[in-house]
C-alpha cells in the first residue's frame, strides 16, 4: 500500500480547501530540544507551507514550568488566527501531559487527544481524530479493503494509535481484537487477522509465521535500528500478505497529510461550516 502516493493526493485536496477557505492557521508548541520532536515539527511546518496553511512554530525552553506552558496554551486557545493547535509530545518530566492535553481547546485539538474528542470517538460521533489512525483508515479505504465483518487485530493499545484505530475499525463494523505487551500467544492472535494493524514500537515484533496468507497488514512502527528505519513487522511478511504498508513510505506520509486535513477541519468547525460534535 503506497502511502506516499495517497498522501500526495490528499495534500493536493488540502491545498484546494485552504485556498477556498482563504486562511487556515496551525500553531505547534515544542518544549525543549528533543531531536526527534524537532524533526517531526519541521516536517509538519514544511508540509503546511506547501499547502498554504499559516503555521506558527513556537519553541519554549526545556525548563518551562507547567503553569507557564498552560498560560501559553490559553493564549493560543484565544487567538482567533489559530484554527488548529498541537502541543508536541513527549513533554519534559516537570509537566503533566494529561493536564496540558486537557487545556487545549477541543475544537482546535488537531491531535484528537482531548477527552472531549476521545469521548466523541468512543460514542461513535467523532470530531477530531488523530492523524495516524485516520491515515491507517484512509489507506484501507483507498485499497478497498473489506472491513465489515472482517477479523481485525490491533497490536498496541496507545492513546495515540492503538485505541483510536480499534474504535475506528469497530465503527466500520469489523470484529476487533486488541493485543498488547501482556497478550499471551500473540502470534496465535495475529494469525487470526484478516486485517492486522501493528503499532507497538518494537522492530520486527510480528514475524512471517505470525501472519496468515492473504491478510492485509498495516505497519505503523517507525524504529531506528543499526540497520536503518524498521517497522514493527518483518518485511518478509509481504510474501504472505495480500497488501502491506512499507516502512518507510506507508503510514508515515499519511500522518502528515491527515494532520493538514485536520487543520482544515478545525477551520471549518470554527467558521461554522461544519458542525463540531463536541458542542
Amino acid at each position: 500500500m503506497d502511502g506516499r502516493a495517497l498522501a500526495e493526493r490528499i495534500r493536493g485536496e488540502v491545498a484546494a480547501d485552504v485556498a477556498a477557505l482563504g486562511r487556515v492557521g496551525l500553531a505547534t508548541v515544542l518544549v525543549g530540544d528533543d531531536p526527534a520532536s524537532d524533526l517531526y515539527i519541521r516536517r509538519k511546518h514544511e508540509a503546511s507551507r506547501e499547502v498554504g496553511i499559516e503555521a506558527r512554530d513556537h519553541r519554549l525552553p526545556a525548563e518551562t514550568s507547567q503553569q507557564e506552558l498552560l498560560r501559553f496554551v490559553d493564549e493560543l486557545n484565544h487567538d482567533d488566527a489559530v484554527d488548529g493547535l498541537l502541543v508536541q509530545l513527549p513533554l519534559p518530566p516537570q509537566i503533566d501531559e494529561a493536564v496540558v492535553i486537557r487545556a487545549v481547546e477541543p475544537v482546535k485539538d488537531v491531535d484528537g487527544l482531548h477527552p472531549v474528542n476521545a469521548g466523541q470517538l468512543y460514542l461513535g460521533r467523532a470530531g477530531h481524530v488523530g492523524a495516524t489512525p485516520l491515515g491507517v483508515m484512509a489507506l484501507l479505504g483507498e485499497y478497498r479493503v473489506p472491513l465489515e465483518g472482517a477479523r481485525a487485530v490491533v497490536v498496541g493499545r496507545s492513546d495515540i494509535v492503538g485505541k483510536p484505530v480499534a474504535l475506528l475499525l469497530l465503527a466500520a463494523n469489523a470484529t476487533v481484537t486488541v493485543c498488547h505487551s501482556r497478550t499471551v500467544e500473540l502470534g496465535a492472535r495475529t494469525r487470526e487477522a484478516d486485517v492486522l494493524v501493528v503499532a507497538a514500537g518494537r522492530a520486527g515484533l510480528v514475524a512471517r509465521e505470525d501472519v496468515r496468507d492473504g491478510a492485509v497488514v498495516v505497519d505503523v512502527g517507525m524504529n531506528r535500528t543499526p540497520d536503518g528505519l524498521r517497522g514493527d513487522v518483518d518485511p518478509a511478511v509481504s510474501e504472505r500478505a495480500a497488501l502491506m504498508t512499507p516502512v518507510p513510505g506507508g503510514v508515515g506520509p499519511m500522518t502528515i497529510a491527515l494532520l493538514l486535513q485536520n487543520a482544515v477541519r478545525a477551520a471549518r468547525y470554527r467558521r461554522g461550516l461544519l458542525a463540531y460534535p463536541g458542542g
